[in-house]
């Protein structure tokens, strides 16, 4: 994954809004696009979510197995560790809850993998409590590859980075691990209205 796409590094100021983070500026209609790499087009057919407890798979669910889960409609606000947020954003899709529900005694942190090696790491209490879904739905449509689909994390609270595309696994781990862009030096947690792109924020 050494490819960048355009739009790493760029920000512009925008008038201050109680939803807007320190730091941001707002997207209006635009959807920017970035991406650590090639965009993964995974067959349906081939595709599954697995749950893993650090032993083994705990659970996994095929596109059709997933699809059939109870999904849920939200709209939420968008904040990039690139400076743009945008508003109002509407998605539909399973509560990582809903996901963990058999699991027993999960670990404490999460790492999620996604299509094409990708990985970021998140405490476990982020992605439960109603915090975090899988989504496979944008704007009442079926998730765009470039923007994370067939289906992507999303956490809207922390910084995007975090919401990784193309989901494949999440594993449950004693122990907090980097994933990939904070192994390059951004921050471990990535709160946005605490400014924290980077480690040492």
């Amino acid at each position: 994954m050494s490819v960048l796409s355009r739009g790493f590094g760029r920000g512009r100021s925008r008038p201050a809004d109680d939803r807007l983070p320190p730091g941001q500026y707002d997207a209006g209609d635009a959807f920017p696009v970035l991406s650590a790499g090639p965009t993964p087009h995974t067959p349906l057919a081939r595709w599954d979510l697995a749950v893993d407890d650090g032993t083994g798979t705990r659970a996994r669910w095929t596109w059709e197995e997933f699809r059939a889960l109870p999904h849920e409609a939200l709209t939420v606000d968008l904040h990039c560790v690139t400076k743009w947020s945008k508003f109002g954003t509407r998605w539909e899709g399973v509560a990582v809850d809903r996901l963990l529900q058999d699991v027993p005694d999960p670990a404490p942190y999460v790492l999620a993998t996604s299509d094409g090696g990708y990985t970021t790491n998140l405490p476990l209490a982020d992605l439960t409590g109603g915090r975090a879904w899988v989504v496979d739905t944008y704007a009442g449509e079926p998730l765009a590859p470039e923007h994370g689909g067939p289906a992507r994390l999303l956490v809207p609270h922390l910084y995007l980075w975090k919401s990784a595309k193309w989901l494949r696994r999440l594993t449950l781990r004693a122990s907090d691990e980097p994933g990939f862009w904070e192994t390059f030096g951004y921050h471990l947690y990535g709160d946005p209205w605490r400014e924290q792109r980077y480690s040492g924020d």
